[in-house]
């Protein structure tokens, strides 16, 4: 691919922007994997791990909104910027290791790790997009391809059984990954000769998401999308926990039903070209929305068809992710692309935090069979709002 015409992309770039992207983004649920041991060690409730996961996603919607308003990705060298977060975000989440048990001080390295989240998973794809002017579409789905292997990674270190069952091993061999992908990034990367300046965040871009029609139905779909994503992510150790004893077989199965998604990154974007992006992103939300209802049965199944529903959920529940980004970034006017998005992306995470609440508590107080199906509003509101798209669609 060719970042523009006379001007060839290194061969290193895309690749180390990927590992960089995945090494970075496995900070996101590093405590998710070890919880089981950290509230064996430390007493922590049940809900703690709904608790904790909100205060990353807080914290990287106020990451987002400081690193747009200031344009720091624009006053400094970009691949610096996500060096410096990487490197934040590795410390932060390496100190777990010594607060022994002081959960105040781990909520707020764990807001810190979500704030910095902000300088690694934008800023590698505002990389990427000044590189890939071409093929940018391509580009963008290997990226959010690796930030859902990110997410998963700590739980596959954790069924690795990495420092023996050590839980402490888990968060630093992620620090360092995460740390590695910085350094990477800042010694391969180079600036691109076409980065572009991004204009200033406006408010008046929250109009357009309650006003305008085609971006209205895009960004109300991503945020359905939303309502489920994180809290199917955070409830799956508690899934397969009713089918599996050894915490291995719990991270094992974690690991691959959140990696899935990747896969439906992938093939969502072989379909785009035919049908387009909002009857792909349309099919996914009524799959996974689809699962969420099918969760008692399921639950009884036999194991065959256990795992296969919950990968199908994983693929769906997260394939649709580049679509939406897609839809919205066609839909909205070229003046105010960054501020819709940026906005969107914020409401799009503070919805998650109260998902993530409300499901985890509920699944604390009632069986796992009455909450799941719960989770489908958020796509049915999805699938509801996005129908002019899709209708649009399929005129073409």
């Amino acid at each position: 691919m060719n970042a523009s015409r006379g001007t060839r992309v290194p061969r290193r770039v895309l690749p180390v922007i990927v590992l960089s992207q995945f090494a970075g983004t496995s900070l996101w649920f590093a405590v998710n994997a070890v919880m089981p041991d950290l509230q064996a060690a430390w007493g922590l409730p049940a809900a703690a791990v709904g608790t904790l996961t909100s205060a990353v996603q807080l914290g990287f919607v106020a990451g987002t909104l400081v690193f747009a308003l200031l344009m720091l990705a624009d006053r400094f060298v970009p691949s610096r910027v996500f060096l410096a977060c990487s490197l934040g975000g590795a410390a932060l989440n390496a100190a777990i290791v010594v607060l022994q048990g002081e959960f105040a001080l781990l909520l707020a390295s764990r807001f810190g790790v979500g704030f910095l989240l902000a300088g690694i998973y934008p800023v590698g794809m505002k990389i990427a997009a000044s590189w890939y002017r071409e093929g940018l579409g391509a580009a963008l789905g290997v990226l959010i391809g690796a930030l859902v292997l990110g997410t998963a990674l700590p739980h596959g270190l954790r069924a690795l059984d990495i420092g023996g069952g050590d839980w402490q091993a888990v968060v630093l061999v992620v620090s360092a990954l995460a740390a590695l992908g910085g350094v990477a990034t800042a010694l391969f990367v180079p600036e691109s000769p076409h980065q572009v300046r991004a204009t200033r965040i406006s408010p008046r871009a929250l109009g357009l998401i309650w006003t305008d029609r085609p971006v209205r139905a895009s960004v109300f779909g991503y945020f359905g999308h939303m309502g489920e994503l994180y809290a199917f992510i955070v409830l799956v150790p508690a899934i397969l926990a009713t089918r599996y004893a050894t915490a291995a077989q719990i991270s094992a199965g974690a690991f691959f039903a959140i990696a899935a998604g990747a896969v439906g990154c992938a093939g969502g974007g072989i379909f785009v070209k035919r049908f387009g992006s909002a009857r792909v992103a349309q099919w996914q939300l009524a799959a996974s929305g689809t699962c969420c209802l099918l969760a008692p049965a399921m639950l009884r199944a036999p194991d065959a068809v256990f795992i296969a529903w919950l990968l199908v959920w994983g693929a769906t529940v997260a394939g649709d992710s580049p679509q939406f980004s897609a839809l919205t970034a066609r839909n909205a006017p070229p003046q105010w692309v960054g501020s819709v998005l940026t906005f969107s992306n914020c409401i799009g995470f503070a919805i998650s935090v109260v998902s993530i609440e409300v499901f985890v508590r509920a699944a604390v107080a009632w069986p796992l069979a009455w909450v799941l199906p719960w989770l489908a509003i958020g796509p049915m509101i999805g699938l509801w709002m996005m129908r002019p798209l899709v209708q649009e669609e399929k005129k073409r």
